[in-house]
């Protein structure tokens, strides 16, 4: 029997469209693989295996027919907990909504349906995506395929951590300060923040200014592929890009030479470890051989604007869930628990404040890109760390999120991010470095992902829990 584990989505699409791989089979396999690797990895918090074998069915005999197929015609795909899936459990990694139940599928959960898509299952997310290691109180602790001592970051945990270990693959992760770009690094994948609002979100995030919807995958095309058919406007949600939506597929066949490229290695005020700065700096080599300039962006991106990002955050995410917070707030994980208290007990005036200080750092971070395509930086100050932690024992003193030093800026910007593997520590765990471009400029991260990926390929390299 053939082994679909870590073929490509592409790869999927294109042998499922010839009949040369049924789609009953990968899904099947797929499913298997969830159960066996569950016990170890906990990457689901609820699966839905009747939901993925009606679609397979459906997918095959619309190929046994002849009938016109979408671009993931019965490819296996799992959504994040923080997304709807209408008559599904949402329950955002909380005991509190442990119940919930979804009424209405998310837009980017109905794109990948019409688009011929197996849903799988919700993977686990920390509680609301409050912190940026990969547990909660509902779901317990997700591992890194890497190392299952380590976590996958957070909050996109589960989505990275079963992409990496081949049980799908691609999944739909959310993004509000760095969720689908720190798991990303941690596991060795590759995941993007597109511009804000390029996918549409509804219902509506708590923290509706910053929240983003994108891919994580093991390859730079299948992100792109994805990406491609879950973007586009969507009326419920007043942000959303109108419109026609640029040709992601297309873009990661583009030449990179003549691009201008900034690095830095810590954007003015991270404190990354030696050894990350000197895998990511390694990768600056392969960019000028591909005819690329890269210059050293001495100031970086100016004062970290942690607070900024706090404000807004744990802000919207508190408000949501005052009730709870006041009435059963043992039901939440006491560190996000004891952090949304604290946001919500800002003063208008103060917060307002932020509101504004975050034009003029948006302004601040828009001057300094004229001059450039791409801004490089590490995706986080360290490699995994241990699992069971709130803040990584390198990092104390920082927030749940903060200590991730390099992501929120652009989710106060809005700018699409993304994470590239980069290498490995001597202890063997994956690198990630973020690649930030202009505003609405995904197609120069897809050209500049898709070249690195073929001059140091990742793919291919699987790991130990595999």
């Amino acid at each position: 029997m053939n082994s679909y584990q870590f073929s490509t989505a592409l790869e999927l699409r294109d042998d499922i469209a010839k009949k040369r791989v049924s789609p009953v089979e990968v899904v099947k396999q797929t499913l298997e693989r969830i159960e066996a690797a569950e016990p170890r990895l906990n990457c689901f918090v609820t699966l839905t295996p009747d939901v993925a074998m009606d679609s397979a069915r459906r997918a095959e005999k619309a190929i046994m027919r002849g009938d016109p197929v979408g671009p993931l015609h019965g490819i296996p795909i799992s959504v994040k907990d923080l997304i709807a899936v209408g008559g599904i459990r949402q329950t955002f990694g909380s005991r509190a909504m442990a119940e919930n139940i979804a009424t209405v599928d998310a837009p980017s959960v109905s794109r990948v349906i019409s688009a011929g898509a197996c849903i799988v299952g919700k993977t686990t997310t920390s509680e609301f995506g409050c912190k940026a290691v990969g547990d909660s109180p509902l779901s317990g602790i997700t591992r890194n395929p890497w190392d299952v001592t380590k976590t996958p970051g957070g909050s996109s945990c589960g989505a990275a951590a079963s992409v990496a270990a081949g049980l799908t693959p691609f999944a739909l992760g959310t993004d509000g300060g760095g969720s689908i770009r720190a798991p990303a690094a941690f596991t060795g994948i590759f995941g993007i923040k597109p511009q804000f609002a390029r996918v549409p979100v509804f219902p509506p995030s708590a923290t509706p200014t910053l929240g983003h919807v994108g891919p994580l995958a093991r390859t730079v095309r299948d992100a792109a592929l994805l990406l491609g058919v879950i973007a586009g406007g969507d009326t419920r949600d007043p942000f959303s890009l109108q419109g026609s939506v640029p040709d992601f597929l297309h873009s990661c066949e583009q030449p990179v030479k003549g691009m201008k490229i900034a690095w830095s290695p810590n954007l003015g005020y991270a404190k990354p470890t030696a050894e990350v700065v000197s895998i990511v700096e390694s990768a600056l080599m392969n960019f000028k051989d591909m005819g690329c300039e890269v210059v050293l962006l001495k100031d970086g991106i100016g004062a970290d604007p942690a607070d900024l990002w706090m404000a807004e955050f744990y802000a919207g995410v508190g408000t949501r869930l005052s009730k709870i917070l006041n009435d059963s707030p043992q039901l939440l994980d006491a560190a996000v628990a004891d952090t949304l208290a604290v946001a919500i007990n800002q003063g208008m005036r103060s917060y307002y404040q932020t509101v504004f200080d975050r034009y003029d750092f948006r302004e601040r971070v828009r001057a300094v890109f004229e001059e450039f395509d791409l801004l490089l930086s590490p995706t986080l100050p360290i490699a995994a760390c241990d699992v069971g932690v709130d803040v990584p024992k390198e990092l104390e003193g920082s927030n749940l999120c903060t200590w991730q030093y390099y992501t929120y800026p652009f989710n106060l910007t809005g700018q699409p991010a993304a994470s590239v593997p980069v290498g490995f520590t001597s202890s063997g765990l994956p690198v990630g470095m973020q690649m930030v471009a202009k505003l609405g400029r995904e197609t120069d991260i897809f050209r500049a992902a898709a070249a690195f990926e073929e001059a140091r390929p990742w793919a291919t390299l699987t790991p130990p829990f595999a």
